[in-house]
């Protein structure tokens, strides 16, 4: 998907390479670029990041990415003098200065500003204004109730503090804000002034934390991670310090960890993806034999309590490529987001990807309901059948792995919502990259109804998320690459080979008893200021407003972000927008001292609404590498700035 949900920083910093060097440097790295990386990355097809992109990255989080990461299997053969050159060559740093690679799958932190830290911690003392998960709650509503603000303040909002990370969406409880980065710090900070409670070091992390009171730990709160190398870890929340760290919850090299962990009851549920989908561009790659599955934890202890596989049948050998490769599958089915749990069923909701092989499976493309006890599937619900994909398939020159045929990459990357109706009525509420919403029964899984909102395409259509209150479900849509490719026609250019819609971003209200269309918004056309935008090389130096982001949402207040890095709040009953606020028109001095931090893209998991304020990390440049600016800025907003 995704990765699409290129997400997914598991493919986003790899680099696909296979052939040593003799001698090594800057001419060195940039003869392996071209020869093995250049068809990829310069000009960057989907799901790849550019090269303007790469050169952004700290060079020990390249050589990282290639000893311990999602490609180490295409870097076989490669020492780690010539994972240096590339990294020097990208970088512009010498072979020498690229620190090496940190062990177990962690990649060394690179420093942003200085860490201020806070006079004092006070206890963690829960509100009840906190946003404690990735969905607000284990049934990833995203609608906070009691925002601590009012419709009214919304268009008094203005920025309070800054900080410069690398990191996505935070969690807060009380005066504490919980968020992870990839350069590998794991953070508490104060909510209110953005100093730093404690950092957690080589923490390699891109999921939302989640925060819990459990006796588990001694201050009696537990937050909990999952990081790159596979595992998912527990921390005293008061703290920092580690309560306990699973064992690697998946044996395949290119398996990680993007949607967040969920914590019900005593038991905590893993989704686990991959970033195959781009190592297998290699014809020496023998695709596919991934599959997405769900691991279920013991809150107390990290043990796995059960592994439910989304594709029951292991992958087998089935025909040798052009290269002469054996190919395998079935594979694929990988789970993007964080679970949603229904308490009342005893059952966790996922959503899944696509299939990497062109071997039949059921668990691509599907909701699945599994008992949250035994990990049995009660049932599941495939919407699109052979979206069999892997990264490139879509491009002029294809990949000899691409399955035939091939699909258009329409996983479901958002998590599945669970919306109780007025009737009695439970429903599953669902967002496609096709463009497609959908409403499934809650006991049955039956498809009740569907509804376009966007064209669709490999980056959404509905890419991170969608959000719903006690009325209305809140789907934004992307087109992203529908975007791209309108702008790429102006310079008599094309990026596909197969024909899209016309792009329709934007915000679209949907009743969720009949999927009827209660309003919807297009995403405004609009200036963007990004700092080193790394656009322009995607489509003509037009801004993308692909409205990509979740939504948020508190009483009559639908937060929703765009690519070009608005920041929107909308009238939940109208649509009318009330407030606005371009976060790349200006630069930040921040709480840890970086002085004329860039804003950039809005994209991936959406705002906290919590305490009165309303926090968005702006800069994340998602799986379109489009936005971004190397560092993100994480930003405050409160009203009147107080």
């Amino acid at each position: 998907m995704r990765m699409p949900m290129w997400l997914a920083a598991l493919a986003a910093m790899a680099l696909p390479l296979a052939a040593p060097l003799a001698a090594h440097g800057q001419d060195a790295g940039e003869g392996v670029f071209n020869a093995h990386c250049k068809a990829c990355h310069d000009p960057n097809i989907d799901r790849a990041p550019s090269k303007a992109t790469l050169a952004t990255y700290p060079p020990a989080q390249i050589v990282d990415a290639l000893t311990n990461g999602v490609m180490k299997p295409m870097a076989a053969g490669l020492s780690e003098a010539d994972k240096q050159a590339v990294a020097a060559y990208l970088t512009g740093a010498q072979p020498a200065q690229t620190a090496a690679a940190a062990p177990a799958g962690r990649a060394a932190p690179a420093p942003v500003g200085v860490d201020v830290k806070c006079a004092v911690n006070p206890p963690i003392r829960a509100t009840g204004s906190d946003w404690t998960s990735v969905g607000f709650d284990p049934t990833s509503h995203r609608y906070q109730p009691r925002p601590g603000l009012t419709k009214a303040d919304v268009p008094k909002l203005k920025v309070k503090w800054s900080f410069a990370m690398p990191g996505g969406m935070p969690t807060v409880i009380g005066d504490w804000l919980f968020v992870t980065n990839r350069s590998g710090k794991f953070y508490a900070l104060d909510a209110a002034t953005g100093c730093v409670r404690w950092v957690v070091e080589g923490a390699v992390s891109r999921t939302t934390p989640m925060v819990v009171k459990s006796d588990v730990s001694p201050s009696g709160w537990l937050t909990l991670i999952g990081e790159r190398d596979r595992t998912t870890h527990a921390f005293d929340a008061q703290t920092g310090k580690e309560i306990w760290r699973s064992g690697q919850l998946e044996a395949n090299p290119v398996a990680g960890i993007t949607g967040a962990p969920v914590i019900s009851g005593d038991q905590v549920f893993v989704p686990m993806t991959s970033g195959e989908e781009g190592a297998a561009r290699q014809p020496s790659y023998s695709c596919c034999s991934f599959r997405g599955s769900v691991v279920a934890l013991d809150l107390k202890t990290g043990k796995t309590q059960w592994q439910t596989y989304v594709i029951g049948q292991p992958p087998h050998p089935t025909h040798k490529n052009s290269a002469g490769t054996m190919m395998q599958g079935p594979a694929g089915g990988a789970i993007w987001s964080a679970p949603s749990v229904d308490a009342k069923r005893g059952v966790v909701y996922v959503a899944t990807g696509d299939s990497y092989t062109e071997v039949d499976t059921k668990g691509a493309d599907a909701i699945f309901a599994m008992d949250v006890k035994t990990g049995k599937v009660r049932w599941s619900n495939q919407v699109t059948e052979a979206d069999n994909f892997i990264v490139g398939c879509n491009a002029a020159t294809k990949p000899a792995n691409c399955p035939s045929p091939d699909g258009p990459d329409y996983d479901f990357g958002a998590s599945p919502i669970l919306f109780h109706l007025a009737s009695g009525k439970d429903v599953v509420l669902s967002g496609q990259k096709s463009g497609v919403a959908f409403g499934m029964d809650a006991d049955s899984g039956k498809t009740l109804w569907s509804r376009r909102v966007g064209s669709g395409s490999s980056l959404g259509g509905i890419e991170w998320g969608m959000a719903a209150d006690e009325r209305r479900l809140y789907v934004a849509n992307a087109d992203t690459v529908n975007l791209l490719e309108e702008n790429l026609k102006k310079l008599g250019r094309s990026a596909v080979t197969t024909q899209l819609g016309p792009p329709k971003p934007g915000l679209t209200a949907i009743d969720p008893a009949t999927g009827k269309v209660l309003w919807n918004v297009p995403a405004p056309v609009a200036p963007c200021h990004y700092a080193g935008d790394r656009s322009r090389d995607r489509g003509g130096g037009d801004c993308v407003r692909a409205q990509s982001q979740a939504p948020s949402v508190m009483p009559g207040v639908v937060f929703s972000g765009t690519m070009d890095g608005w920041l929107r709040a909308y009238d939940a009953a109208t649509g009318k927008i009330l407030w606005a606020d371009s976060t790349t028109d200006r630069t930040y001095d921040t709480v840890n001292q970086v002085k004329g931090q860039p804003g950039g893209s809005l994209d991936g998991l959406g705002a906290a609404i919590a305490g009165g304020r309303v926090y968005v990390m702006s800069g994340f440049n998602g799986a379109a590498n489009t936005g971004g600016n190397g560092t993100n800025v994480l930003l405050a907003y409160s009203v009147n700035g107080k």
